[in-house]
């Protein structure tokens, strides 16, 4: 609602393109509000002669009622991961590519920002992926992904052989690339380009798509999105496959190592201008909507 958002807080990588533009088109929608704005740490040297409170991405996390996401979908998936144990809702301003998550472009910030600040937008839930790497009965290593985790072959041409179970319950043995397993934030991304279904966000599912499996029978699986995900990668493979988590954070598992996944007990609270949805992205983004050439 109007005036429910009193501290704003900043963020992004400052090695993207066109940001400082789009920072100095934005603070003055802000500032003239009287709100109060807090800038990311490291973006404080693209505006040296600013004077705004700087702030680590967990502290702004604790401070502000409002983050705004300044970069592509991968800053914000960046900056998802953490700002979503703090429950407080992010909005995207796209300086990247497809933008399925940053939907208020540059040229739309002075239309949409002030709307927006007026309660006129829509809001929804985003959960997110835990993934843990168990070596001899230990966690070794862990990370959290609002797209996607991926356990792969890396830049090895083998494949990786292993064994899949949902709920303790085995489901098969695999030989392949690796296994995607994408939330249905990211059955637009990595998923899709691996042959995966296009997921609404509200769906409560996980979709586990194999990569370029040894076996033409073997397909995407939808499965409940509090199913516990868990895979073997059996000791007799020679490599050690990575475990990446929206392609951003890289564990390592060896053969012999379980890769579990869960959803987290924290989810994202994702803005979007009024008028906008998520037939509408995919409309523009997949160019559903191109016109027929008779």
């Amino acid at each position: 609602m109007r005036g429910s958002f009193k501290k704003i807080g900043l963020v992004g990588r400052n090695r993207q393109r066109g940001l400082t533009g789009v920072l100095r088109q934005l603070l003055p929608l802000l500032q003239e509000r009287q709100l109060n704005v807090v800038l990311q740490e490291s973006l404080g040297d693209k505006l040296p002669d600013v004077d705004l409170p700087r702030a680590s991405l967990e502290e702004i996390g604790e401070q502000v009622d409002l983050v705004i996401v300044l970069g592509g979908d991968g800053s914000l998936l960046s900056a998802a991961r953490t700002l979503a144990r703090y429950s407080v809702p992010v909005l995207g301003i796209n300086r990247g590519r497809l933008g399925f998550l940053t939907d208020i472009t540059p040229d739309d910030i002075a239309q949409q920002i002030p709307r927006v600040l007026d309660g006129e937008y829509e809001e929804d839930s985003r959960f997110l992926l835990s993934a843990e790497v168990h070596r001899d009965g230990a966690v070794i290593g862990s990370g959290d992904a609002l797209n996607d985790v991926v356990v792969n072959s890396g830049s090895s041409a083998q494949m990786i052989e292993f064994e899949l179970y949902i709920n303790d319950i085995f489901v098969y043995r695999q030989r392949a690339d690796g296994l995607i397993l994408s939330t249905p934030t990211g059955s637009t991304a990595y998923s899709l380009s691996g042959g995966g279904p296009i997921m609404h966000p509200s769906l409560d599912a996980i979709v586990l798509v194999p990569m370029f499996p040894h076996a033409l029978s073997s397909r995407p699986i939808v499965v409940d999105g509090n199913s516990e995900i868990r895979l073997d990668v059996l000791a007799r493979n020679r490599i050690h496959p990575p475990v990446t988590c929206d392609g951003q954070t890289n564990l390592k598992a060896r053969p012999g190592d379980s890769v579990f996944v869960r959803k987290t007990p924290h989810q994202l609270s994702l803005l979007h201008p009024r008028g906008r949805d998520f037939y509408t992205s995919c409309r523009d983004k997949l160019r559903w909507s191109n016109q027929l050439v008779n």
